[in-house]
């Protein structure tokens, strides 16, 4: 039986925030995305193309170490690598204005 592929992207969003639902998971996220846009810009402001792909490492490493072994599940980005990309940065443009917690609070299932 083949499983449901998600057909939007506001579809997605609340599984996304579900993969991401320990605080210190959204926190490895938000420091790797951050590292990686800094390195980006910084190549592209030294005129240092390089560096661009060096900014994969803390972007995809902080996230993939809070997934193995904080959320101890499989990053969304191996089944849905464009959508996990632009749900990353959404979530890390919602922490860096502080309106992640409404999106948490209505999305996010709390388990036992």
């Amino acid at each position: 039986m083949s499983e449901e592929r998600y057909q939007s992207f506001q579809a997605f969003w609340p599984f996304y925030l579900n993969e991401h639902s320990k605080p210190s998971t959204r926190w490895m996220h938000f420091v790797g995305t951050t590292i990686a846009v800094s390195l980006a810009a910084y190549s592209v402001g030294t005129l240092q193309p390089w560096l661009i792909p060096a900014a994969l490492v803390p972007g995809y490493g902080f996230a993939w170490v809070s997934h193995f072994f904080i959320e101890k599940n499989r990053p969304a980005t191996f089944k849905y690598p464009l959508w996990s990309l632009i749900g990353d940065f959404k979530m890390w443009g919602l922490m860096l204005t502080g309106r992640l917690g409404p999106e948490v609070k209505a999305h996010v299932r709390v388990t036992a």
